[in-house]
């Protein structure tokens, strides 16, 4: 019998070895560590603005840009359709949710993103500007996101340590919601529709209190607060 997983390393480790993809992203490689779960057989694109990979596995392209600047003209995917695709780059959740969403768009169906840091450990790791050796930023509140404006995708947070590791799937590379500017009334000059709908009043979020979720991530930020790892999004 296994040992049961604790850390995100170790579910990114089982996670390669079920799927086996014959793709895999990595948005924010850093020194690569993470890079050393991939399977024989995998080709391995790691996307990383300073990477600091002194040894990349066998198959591997690492491509020195901002994950913007790559998927303005993705050339090292080469056309393929990514199976597996881990976001670990910037730690602020509007950069995160543009990450998803862009390899989303270069996913096949079946394709599974994983997005570390989205189960902070207290409100101090959890600011957007980092003052401690663990940070997760507000990456978080990306999940929030997902759920409320794209309620299609299947999105579970594992509370393995030491920040958690969301898993999405049901991607539809089709979907262009959360790109998807918000229309204004010119005499108001407010937010009226969000992809064809009229805009319902803001929602309250169950197990984060009364904080308001009415616009769409484009339009504004998300006045919500952290988890503290109450196991809310597990």
């Amino acid at each position: 019998m296994r040992e049961p997983i604790s850390t995100y390393y170790g579910l990114l480790r089982r996670i390669h070895e079920l799927r086996r993809p014959s793709l895999y992203v990595e948005i924010g490689v850093h020194e690569g560590h993470s890079l050393a779960f991939v399977q024989p057989g995998t080709r391995i694109v790691g996307v990383d603005p300073e990477p600091k990979v002194a040894e990349p596995p066998p198959n591997t392209t690492i491509v020195a840009q901002t994950s913007d600047d790559f998927f303005a003209d993705p050339e090292a995917l080469g056309g393929a359709a990514i199976d597996l695709a881990f976001a670990d780059g910037l730690h602020w959740w509007e950069q995160t949710l543009r990450d998803v969403a862009n390899l989303e768009r270069h996913s096949s169906p079946d394709g599974v993103i994983l997005i570390h840091d989205c189960n902070p450990i207290d409100e101090v790791t959890a600011e957007r500007e980092r003052t401690t050796a663990v940070w997760s930023g507000d990456v978080w509140k990306t999940v929030v996101a997902l759920r409320r404006f794209r309620p299609d995708l299947q999105v579970v947070v594992a509370d393995v340590e030491p920040t958690g590791l969301a898993i999405v799937t049901g991607l539809d590379p089709t979907n262009t919601v959360v790109f998807r500017p918000v229309r204004r009334d010119r005499r108001r000059d407010r937010p009226t529709r969000l992809g064809g709908h009229r805009r319902r009043r803001p929602q309250r979020v169950p197990g984060l209190g009364s904080r308001r979720l009415g616009r769409p991530p484009t339009a504004g930020r998300l006045s919500v607060t952290p988890p503290h790892r109450r196991r809310f999004f597990v």
